[in-house]
């Protein structure tokens, strides 16, 4: 019912990609077999696309047989490997072209590459400038640097991380012989963020409340599929309360009590001085977690002449100089400490609020203590789509600025453009 609900509104949210659905599953399970004369095993990869001259439908099975249509006809290309030879075979059918009629004759086109879109700049922007660029030998060149400069710098943030994570071990502020819960892979190759979410909330179940926890490297899309799961369990039946969490704000409360420590001292003492394990646990006993207004929850920094709430100093005093200036520092050796303390105020919420889900995004050391079941590691089957989405997020920013307002013609201009500056800084 609800199938057929989408299919008769070319104005429901869900239109395209159930038609694109449908003739995926038609052509693969029903229609290719009869024209092939055999049935293909299960698809272990799907990847649909639409441009504003193609809808594209491809599969990858263990032989490689791709689909593909065009507005005129329909055409399976068939790729297969046999004692190394290569066979390519091409089919038409009939029904093919009846049922892309059917779907889609009444559908207007997808927006491609617009301003509109580009406006947006969010993750349909991104994959309409690489579609853009697609085969453009200058964009794969900044890709490629994006992507080996994004694996590095997240390996170098895991090996600060796990620095600090042994020293919160040998302190035992942690439990070294702890071992982490597994966690489940998605592959968001060919996945909006969407679907994504959509993936999430299924594995979750019925779970009337918890803590999903998000790890992944950057450009696998963590932040955007946290937004779009806050919005998928608030808007769900039973609507639910969500809440995100993130250890920075601890972090730089840690710093902000370190460096007033600093400043009180006679004659003012340097960084290092007030990083010892007897400091940083007072600091650490200085912040609290609770409801402090009846309504909502917040952090509270009681202590050294201080009395804050993070959300009222979050984008202020917990930004000022002497805190930014030395996070880094602090935070390599209070790891365990903020762990521990996370820990603390998403158990208080998720035991305090029946019908709560709390959302945790990081690096999968700093939130492997937090227990749940609920845990989901975003990959990409494809690593270069890393460089090529970074690659994206920079040209879109760079030729938003570069467009007027309303000159539609000037999109392209100004992404080509951007792409020949950047492209200058990688040769």
């Amino acid at each position: 019912t609800t199938l057929a609900t989408i299919l008769g509104n070319n104005n429901h949210p869900a239109a395209w990609s159930i038609r694109r659905l449908v003739l995926f599953v038609t052509t693969t399970i029903i229609l290719f077999p009869r024209a092939r004369g055999f049935a293909p095993p299960p698809p272990s990869l799907v990847l649909v696309r639409s441009s504003s001259s193609r809808v594209i439908v491809a599969s990858s099975f263990h032989q490689r047989q791709h689909y593909y249509h065009t507005t005129t006809s329909l055409r399976i290309s068939v790729i297969g490997r046999h004692n190394d030879d290569y066979k390519q075979q091409r089919h038409q059918h009939p029904m093919f072209s009846s049922l892309y009629s059917y779907l889609f004759s009444n559908m207007s086109e997808q927006p491609g590459l617009s301003l509109t879109v580009l406006k947006q700049q969010n993750a349909e922007t991104s994959n309409a400038i690489i579609d853009f660029f697609q085969s453009n030998q200058d964009f794969d060149k900044l890709a490629k640097y994006e992507g080996d400069l994004t694996v590095k710098r997240d390996k170098e943030d895991d090996d600060k991380l796990q620095v600090g994570i042994d020293y919160a071990k040998d302190k035992g502020v942690i439990d070294k012989d702890f071992v982490p819960a597994p966690y489940v892979d998605i592959d968001v190759l060919g996945k909006t963020p969407d679907e994504v979410a959509s993936v999430i909330i299924d594995q979750v179940g019925g779970a009337a409340s918890g803590v999903i926890v998000l790890v992944g490297l950057s450009g696998t899309g963590k932040g955007t599929t946290v937004t779009k799961l806050r919005q998928g369990l608030e808007s769900g039946e039973p609507h639910k309360k969500v809440v995100t969490w993130s250890n920075g704000n601890i972090f730089r409360s840690v710093t902000l009590l370190a460096a007033t420590w600093c400043e009180q001292q006679t004659p003012p003492a340097e960084l290092q001085q007030a990083l010892t394990k007897e400091n940083l646990a007072s600091f650490m006993s200085m912040l609290s977690f609770d409801k402090f207004d009846g309504t909502n929850y917040d952090t509270r920094i009681q202590g050294l002449g201080l009395d804050l709430y993070v959300s009222q100093v979050q984008n202020t005093t917990l930004k000022s100089p002497k805190v930014s200036k030395n996070i880094p520092t602090v935070a390599q050796v209070t790891q365990g400490e903020v762990i521990l303390f996370a820990a603390r105020a998403i158990q208080i919420m998720t035991t305090a609020e029946p019908n709560l889900f709390v959302l945790l995004e990081g690096r999968a050391q700093t939130v492997n203590y937090v227990p749940t079941p609920h845990r989901f590691c975003l990959v990409l089957s494809d690593d270069t789509l890393i460089g090529k989405r970074r690659a994206a997020q920079r040209l879109m920013a760079q030729a938003l600025k570069d467009c007027d307002d309303d000159d539609e013609a000037k999109v392209e201009e100004a992404l080509n453009n951007a792409l020949a500056s950047m492209v200058k800084e990688v040769a």
